[in-house]
């Protein structure tokens, strides 16, 4: 069986608004170490939703795949904390 790979996202820079192309997603809410505990959020019909740790708005934007967001820098590889 195929897993299938929840993205996760985070609002280093501080910007008001995370443009994200899927409903379901982990909200970390800055790059590890000074991550918040990682949220599963799903907007469901909605097409925005608040994250309850760091208040970050995440807006869905059906033209954005689902390993994308914008601004760009705020989807988070994991492998990339565990690179040195």
């Amino acid at each position: 069986m195929a897993a299938k790979s929840v993205p996760h996202f985070h609002n280093d820079t501080g910007v008001d608004v995370i443009n994200v192309g899927v409903h379901e997603f982990m909200c970390i809410g800055a790059k590890p170490p000074f991550d918040h505990p990682h949220v599963f959020l799903d907007m469901g019909d909605e097409s925005e939703i608040i994250c309850p740790y760091c208040s970050t708005l995440y807006r869905y934007k059906p033209t954005l795949a689902a390993d994308e967001s914008e601004p760009a820098d705020c989807l988070w590889h994991a492998e990339a904390a565990t690179a040195a």
